[in-house]
């Protein structure tokens, strides 16, 4: 009886394997659907459409977008998380999703409890930006600006726990001035009235507001890394002026928590195929982005730690949803 029962046992085991691996191997046979929970135009609409693209090569399926902006991701990102935990649903997140953990106690879901983590994708650096009509030309005399008027000066962000809307909270923390936050509903809005003068100031990726400093449309004041990106070494840091200073925008992606760790695993090292090659490297260097590769359970440690980072800086800024 006892060899019986081992002999089930170990034909249960096989079975198990034999069906995992077989949904490995059989994972996608339809289209993949990724929620960007963020409007169309910024970086992580973007770089959600170039990874859908390259997905859907690696996988041979296609990986379609579907964007659900509002509520600084949280609606996008809700309706991810109560999506069915096959595979075919996928959340493309950024450093949004782990400020909301502490900025936003009360939302419908809980990341590391609702989700897991498939793999990063990149990260840039931001640019702090002014309308041309802004009599400014350096960080050191916004700051003394924005001191003269405490809360005159406003500055655009994405919306709500967004790395724009955090960057500049952590900016008015670490250099003891007062800024009007006006989050929008998407970065693209942001943009456009920063271009358009309704709002003095701007944090925003390098990968989108580089074109439009070059076209003089805004003036660059400081870029947001501790050293100077590559592609714009003429402008200053941030963190020249305000020392230790430092925003950035990182993206990756998650799915439904109870998605099968085979399915996981596969797209994890299928993001890791496309992030490493020496194409994807150069053409994001261009633009600013920096490629991330880690493995599923590295990534699962880098969500942890962001959102404990946050939450400290949420705590020490005094930083509130607008």
């Amino acid at each position: 009886m006892l060899n019986l029962h081992k002999t089930l046992k170990w034909l249960a085991l096989g079975l198990t394997m034999t069906t995992s691996l077989a949904h490995a191997q059989s994972y996608p046979n339809r289209s993949v659907k990724i929620v960007v929970p963020f409007a169309a135009g910024g970086p992580a609409d973007n770089y959600a459409r170039f990874m859908a693209q390259r997905l859907g090569d690696e996988l041979k399926q296609s990986f379609v977008i579907d964007n659900k902006p509002g509520a600084g991701s949280i609606i996008g990102t809700d309706f991810a998380a109560k999506s069915p935990a096959d595979g075919y649903t996928l959340l493309m997140m950024s450093n949004t999703q782990t400020v909301n953990e502490s900025l936003v106690p009360n939302k419908p879901f809980a990341l590391m409890k609702d989700f897991v983590g498939i793999a990063p994708v990149n990260y840039s650096n931001l640019m702090l930006v002014v309308h041309p009509s802004v009599p400014v030309k350096s960080v050191s005399e916004l700051i003394a600006l924005a001191k003269s008027k405490p809360g005159k000066l406003n500055y655009a962000s994405s919306g709500n726990g967004t790395p724009y809307h955090m960057a500049g909270e952590l900016f008015k923390f670490m250099a003891g001035v007062d800024m009007t936050h006006v989050p929008y509903k998407g970065s693209s809005g942001a943009r456009t009235d920063i271009v358009g003068g309704q709002v003095d100031v701007m944090f925003d990726a390098e990968t989108t507001m580089a074109a439009f400093s070059r076209e003089g449309k805004v003036r660059a004041l400081g870029g947001t890394g501790l050293s100077r990106s590559t592609n714009l070494q003429e402008l200053p840091t941030v963190a020249e002026t305000v020392p230790k200073y430092e925003a950035t925008i990182w993206l990756g992606l998650m799915a439904p928590k109870g998605t099968p760790a085979d399915v996981v695993n596969k797209l994890n090292a299928a993001v890791r195929k496309i992030v490493n090659s020496s194409e994807v490297k150069t053409t994001w260097a261009k633009q600013g982005a920096v490629p991330m590769s880690m493995s599923v359970s590295e990534f699962e440690q880098y969500l942890n730690a962001d959102i404990a980072k946050w939450a400290n800086i949420v705590k020490v800024s005094g930083a509130k949803p607008d």
